[in-house]
């Protein structure tokens, strides 16, 4: 059997997801998943896709954003083009470190940190409009309602959406099980695997986007080894 076939799409919750900010499980947790990012070349995946905006955006917001690591480290190498941005980093926890914002303020980002839940977000009807929208091994933690009911609301309230997460197929989930191998625990070790299961193949994500609005350019793949990329960009007249 091929590495690259596809399986029936699991959804199961995740351990991190049920753990209070300050366990040290967490703790540990997100930081396994920083090394994860960059082995998975997340940075560089989400730079190509968002470099291809025609014009620089002025308001931006990331999903499920953590403590902001992989924003900042975006913005650090978009800030020379893009300049003046206002960043919204959305997350049901504030774990974004002081410094972290110093070091946005420092390249002349702005950011607000929204609190939030990201069904009560979209349920909202997300009121302010953003040029971009980003999420990263966010999106798979959904059902298929929960991802179009959210994709609904981006239609309505952004240009481009941009998402990198977990590809679900057989070399991702070999390579999830072998994460203990940088020093990953217990959670990170189960929830890895749970990512794997729930990610996307194909077209999934694509079919999910409100169809019955128009102008929309779609464009969804495999990126590197272990990734899935879908991109939403509103066309202009």
């Amino acid at each position: 059997m091929s590495m690259r076939t596809g399986f029936p799409r699991l959804l199961v919750p995740e351990m991190l997801d049920t753990l209070v900010e300050d366990d040290p499980r967490a703790i540990h947790s997100r930081k396994d998943l920083r090394r994860i990012n960059r082995i998975m070349g997340a940075a560089g995946i989400l730079l190509h896709a968002l470099i291809s905006m025609p014009t620089a955006p002025r308001r931006i917001i990331e999903f499920g954003a953590g403590d902001g690591s992989l924003m900042l480290r975006l913005a650090k190498r978009l800030s020379l083009r893009w300049t003046d941005v206002h960043l919204v980093l959305l997350d049901r926890q504030n774990i974004v470190e002081h410094q972290t914002l110093n070091d946005f303020a420092r390249i002349g980002w702005s950011v607000e940190i929204m609190q939030a839940d990201i069904n009560e977000w979209a349920a909202s009807g997300a009121a302010q409009h953003f040029d971009i929208a980003i999420a990263n091994l966010f999106i798979h933690h959904f059902d298929v309602r929960q991802i179009a009911r959210l994709f609904g609301a981006l239609s309505a309230c952004t240009d481009m959406f941009v998402a990198c997460e977990p590809r679900r197929e057989r070399l991702p989930l070999l390579a999830s099980h072998l994460v203990g191998l940088i020093g990953a625990n217990e959670v990170t070790r189960k929830d890895a695997v749970l990512s794997v299961q729930a990610g996307f193949c194909e077209s999934e994500l694509s079919s999910l986007w409100p169809s019955s609005i128009p102008n929309w350019n779609l464009v969804e793949r495999r990126a590197g080894l272990f990734s899935h990329l879908f991109i939403a960009r509103r066309q202009t007249p």
